[in-house]
């Protein structure tokens, strides 16, 4: 079964962006003092997303295999070349050199079963995969 995910966004003032998602307003912004810091960053919510994903998959694998599962905490960090993105050169990436997830799960699994609940959750997400496989991304002007 396919799913189609569609977010429209609108550029409103400043570096501000402005998304209605379903009944969620969503607010994307730069740190002050280039935007008004009214919202995360692009790259934070991208970080988000991934972390989202994460523990949205422990919840349900955990469901399915009857694993009692207290709580996830995911930690998602990564180093970015910002002089890409302000123009100054293009000699590097634009995107981040790696992403570190560091997942600490609270349930009483041992630590190989915490690893091999991990691997599962992670082949089943699909922004981690989108993130690890080349995903064609087509851009065209409207």
């Amino acid at each position: 079964m396919k799913k189609t995910v569609s977010v429209k966004s609108t550029m409103a003032h400043g570096f501000r962006i402005d998304a209605q998602i379903r009944e969620h307003a969503v607010v994307i912004d730069q740190m002050a003092p280039g935007g008004n810091n009214e919202g995360p960053t692009p790259l934070e919510l991208f970080f988000f997303s991934l972390a989202g994903c994460i523990a949205s998959i422990s919840r349900m694998v955990a469901m399915q295999k009857k694993i009692d599962l207290r709580g996830v905490e995911i930690e998602v960090s990564g180093d970015v070349d910002i002089d890409v993105l302000l123009g100054k050169h293009k000699d590097a990436r634009a995107g981040f050199e790696g992403i570190e997830v560091k997942v600490a799960i609270d349930s009483d699994m041992t630590q190989e079963e915490k690893e091999a609940f991990l691997h599962e959750v992670d082949s089943r997400c699909p922004v981690s995969d989108n993130i690890s496989k080349p995903t064609p991304v087509k851009i065209v002007c409207a």
